[in-house]
Formats: C-alpha cells, structure tokens, sequence
C-alpha cells in the first residue's frame, strides 16, 4: 500500500487540484490562444493557453500559486465588499428637472412639480454631513458630495451657497443635463475644482434627442454640445451616456464624436429599469454587447492613431476589479454593491437612501436627515437589506464564475422588475459576456490602453499567468 496522502496534496506535499482542492470554472473569453480559469470565491483567475488548460487544472502549479495568494485575494475581496466606510454622499436639493428624458429613475411627477430645498435647510444639510464624515474619516479626509437630481441648477444659488460655505469639508461636483450651465456657471465651479457632470446620449440631435428632451418636446443636443466644447479638456469633466435602445446602434460613432471633441473621460451606462420609462428603453441584451464592444474597440483604433486615450470608466472599473480589486473606483459592479454602503443618496425632502436609484422606492428609505443621526440611518433595516445583498445568496448568481465582476446590478431595478432582491440582473447576459470581453482585452495585451495614465500606481505587480 502506498504512503497516505490528503485530498489536498501529493506524496511530496504538493497540492492537487482534485477532490477537496480548490476549484476553478473554464471561462472562454473569445481569444483564439487563451481561456480564463477563475476561482469564484476569491475573485482569483489565470489566463491559461487553450491547449495546455487541463494540465493547469490537473496539475500542481496553478493550485499552488492559488494558495499562495488565496488569504490575500479573499482579505482585498472582503474590504471591498464589507469593509469600507462610506466616504460619498449624492445630494438632490430639487426633486425637479427642466428634463422629461424617457429613461429617468425619478418619479415623473416629482420631476415635473416636486419640492425646492430651502436654501437654509441646504446648509443645514451640509453641516449635518460634515459632521458625520468628520466622525468616521481619518481626520483631513474630504468626502465627495455631488449635487445630483433631477437637476439641482434649477436651485443653482442654493448650491452654490453650499459649495462656497463647505470648499474646505468636501470634495464639491454637478451632476447636470448643462442647459442652464451658463459662462458663469462653468466659471464658479472650474474656479473650485469642482467635478462637472454632463449628460449626453447621441452623436447627433436625431439620435441624442430621442430620449433627452424638455417638457414641451424640445431637443437639446445643440446647447449640451456648446457647453462641451468649452469644458471638453477640464480635468474634472465626466460625461455620461445612457445607453437605450434609442441609440445602442451609435455607440461607436458616439465615441467617436466625444473623442472629436477632446473628451478623455465618459461613461457608457446601459439603462437602469427602476421606472417604467427605463424598462419601456432597456435594448436587446445582444445587441447591446455587440454595439458596446464595437465601441470599445474604436476608442482603442482611435487611440493608436491620434496618441490621445479616451477611457469608457464603466468598463475600466471592471478591468479595474480583474487586475486590482481593492482599486475599483465605482461600486456597482460588485456585491453588495455601494448603495448605503460607501455612499448614499440625501434627497429635496431630506429623505435618505442607498442610492439615487432607490429614491422613488420608499420603502428603501432610511429615515430623515433632518430627524436622525447619520449613523443610525445607515443601520436601518432598509438599508441593511441592500448592504446585505450577496450574489453568493441567490440562484443563479451563486453558480456563476464572474459573480464578483458583476455583482448583479441594480438592485433598485431588480427590486423594480422582481419585486425582491435576490434575482439576476435584467442585463445579467451582457454583465457576463462584458467581463468575458475584459479577459480577451488583457490577454491581447491591451490593458494600460483601456485605463486610466498611473492606474498602477501605489498598486502591487500583476501577474498574469
């Protein structure tokens, strides 16, 4: 009889990746050469050459470098998804908008006749937020407060009360659709380094005005343009594209255009569900990954002809989340995802949620800023069923091998389309074919071209197998 050995390791004490070993789902990732080989738990993966995938798998190495890295890939893992202080907060102070865009995960008619903050209750506000952040941050932090909405330069005088009262306590930006951002407007906010955040949806009024329209009907292409030529090489610009099944089609002449124009930053976010007009806009799954990832191909043609990068963020955040976990700069992409979690929402009425997507669900509302501490609103019940929600909870997600490069957004929307929490994203097709794309652009590698200048710096070596 042979020397006794455990399922885990070999005569000579070498692991195995048999029985009780660890274990790894193949992923084809559409690379002639390569097929992924992911750990699900930790997050962990190698690109492994096709023909030689069963002897990593059967073989003694790639279990071995596994364990090696196993206690640190699930330390990284779990402060990403558990250990985080919330450092942001998204501020509405108007549930209206001078908007009636199709897709907007608002209420309708808050958005048309809803309530102004009072310029007092801003401040107010604002110093409420100050002290809770000064009471969890280490001290000189500056947390992220954005002013979102709706749109909050219908109340432009409040918010900019605010943001000369707080410079010093917060890192300031705007979230806005630009038509009322006017010359001196533009001249405040760059002037404080403020972050300025445009939408917009098409590459022309045809296609941009299909969805982002006034109340009477009104396209507004021509006036968000202008502004973006003025603002187009700000360092604090982000421009914001929804993606629907209005424009899905254009995305590669959308970045073409927005790299026309010197935009070095964008996010191209497919539509939320939350409302009924986002659901009545969600574009075929299919069809959506195959115009998404045409369009990221053109950003990389059109950065090795012009030497100038355009980076999609969504897209380099779950590149992010594949190299360097603990980097990921947007948290929808995991789980739990951000919501009430590294930021929340505080809305006209003093409402607190996890997140904007929540603020038409009342349910998931944690209280009053105005009637409670900050702290204990976070710890509320509503808020806990978000911070708590695990792909590893619920079927399929728990089977899937990318769980942890999907986190199975959103869930407002799901809640929205579900009636529960513990379902799959609407999207979950395109979730899964995108983070398949991402292990092909690594292994043609492309990396540095689809993230930002410096991502690696203050991070360990990767090491790709």
């Amino acid at each position: 009889m042979g020397p006794e050995v455990s399922p885990l390791w070999g005569p000579a004490g070498v692991p195995v990746n048999a029985g009780a070993g660890p274990h790894f789902d193949v992923v084809e990732v559409g690379h002639d050469d390569f097929v992924a080989l992911i750990n699900p738990d930790t997050a962990f993966w190698v690109l492994a050459p096709r023909e030689q995938a069963l002897d990593y798998l059967l073989g003694p190495e790639l279990p071995q470098v596994f364990l090696e890295k196993e206690a640190r890939l699930a330390a990284d893992l779990n402060t990403v998804r558990f250990g985080l202080p919330p450092s942001a907060v998204y501020f509405n102070p108007t549930e209206r908008c001078n908007l009636d865009c199709g897709y907007c995960y608002l209420p309708r008619e808050a958005r048309r006749a809803g309530t102004h903050m009072a310029p007092g209750r801003l401040l107010e506000s604002l110093g409420l937020l100050r002290d809770f952040f000064q009471a969890t941050l280490p001290a000189g932090a500056r947390p992220q407060l954005i002013f979102h909405g709706s749109e909050p330069l219908l109340v432009k005088d409040a918010v900019f009360q605010g943001i000369e009262a707080y410079d010093d306590c917060f890192r300031f930006g705007v979230q806005t659709n630009a038509t009322l951002l006017d010359q001196e407007s533009q001249d405040f906010l760059v002037a404080r380094g403020a972050g300025i955040g445009i939408s917009l949806d098409g590459p022309t009024a045809a296609v941009a005005d299909r969805t982002r329209r006034t109340w009477g009907g009104a396209g507004v292409f021509a006036q968000t343009v202008k502004v973006l030529e003025k603002l187009a090489d700000y360092p604090g610009l982000n421009l914001i594209a929804t993606v629907t099944k209005a424009n899905v089609r254009h995305l590669p002449e959308l970045v073409e255009f927005f790299h026309a124009l010197g935009v070095t930053n964008a996010l191209l976010n497919p539509v939320r569900g939350t409302q009924a007009g986002g659901r009545d806009l969600m574009p075929d799954q299919a069809e959506l990954a195959h115009f998404f990832f045409q369009a990221l191909d053109r950003t990389y043609e059109l950065a090795q002809a012009t030497g100038r990068k355009m980076v999609i963020g969504n897209f380099a955040n779950l590149l992010l989340g594949l190299v360097a976990p603990g980097a990921r700069r947007l948290m929808c992409d995991i789980s739990p995802c951000g919501g009430g979690r590294c930021f929340f929402v505080v809305g006209a009425k003093g409402e607190v949620a996890p997140c904007s997507e929540f603020l038409g669900l009342s349910e998931f509302h944690g209280g009053n800023l105005w009637e409670a501490p900050v702290t204990d609103l976070l710890t509320t019940p509503a808020f806990r069923k978000i911070s708590t929600r695990v792909t590893e909870g619920f079927s399929p997600c728990n089977r899937c091998a990318v769980r942890h490069f999907c986190g199975a957004p959103c869930p407002a929307e799901v809640y929205a389309m579900n009636g529960r929490l513990d379902a799959p994203a609407p999207l979950c097709g395109f979730y899964a074919a995108q983070a398949r794309y991402a292990f092909r652009i690594i292994a043609l590698g492309r990396l540095d071209a689809y993230l930002w200048d410096g991502w690696q710096e203050g991070l360990d070596a990767v090491v790709v197998m």
